[in-house]
């Protein structure tokens, strides 16, 4: 994927359109809360982790940049067993208590729980979570050239 920056023109009026598709995600999946376990952001563990488009990283990019830069080491979350640490994988932007540190900005996969825990969730007609993941794609194909193409987060994240 090209890098995607936060000078493309008609950034903002793209990031205001992905906003819109996932208020809709989030009334799709209103009346169903996370356990706040921090399984989710921790990719080793679940062998699960989001895909995002161009577009999405850009806002997560944003959201990053507005809080101050990347956060340090000592403000990230711990691994819940020690012995872990490593094969745990964690989401750079999970903080050390545990919450996300863009969560207004989390990409579209960090909202549609796609942990094991989230049964309820799995409710959600398969039709409509797929409506939104186009109508996502969409947009990212006006952000960059091939930036529909989605992307393991946490990779793209490492890159910075």
């Amino acid at each position: 994927m090209r890098r995607p920056r936060d000078d493309t023109p008609g950034i903002e009026a793209l990031f205001a359109e992905l906003e819109g598709v996932y208020r809709d995600a989030d009334a799709l999946f209103a009346g169903w809360t996370c356990p706040a376990s921090t399984e989710c952001c921790r990719f080793g563990i679940t062998g699960l982790e989001p895909y995002v488009t161009s577009i999405e990283f850009a806002l997560v990019q944003r959201a990053v940049a507005r809080n101050g830069g990347p956060l340090q080491a000592a403000r990230r979350a711990l691994p819940l067993d020690g012995n872990q640490g490593l094969q745990e994988r964690r989401c750079p932007m999970l903080d050390a208590s545990g919450r996300c540190s863009v969560y207004a900005a989390r990409p579209f996969g960090c909202r549609t729980f796609f942990c094991a825990r989230a049964i309820e969730a799995r409710k959600v007609p398969h039709k409509r979570v797929l409506e939104l993941v186009r109508r996502i794609e969409q947009i990212a194909a006006r952000h960059v050239d091939g930036g529909d193409q989605p992307h393991r987060f946490g990779k793209l994240l490492e890159r910075g």
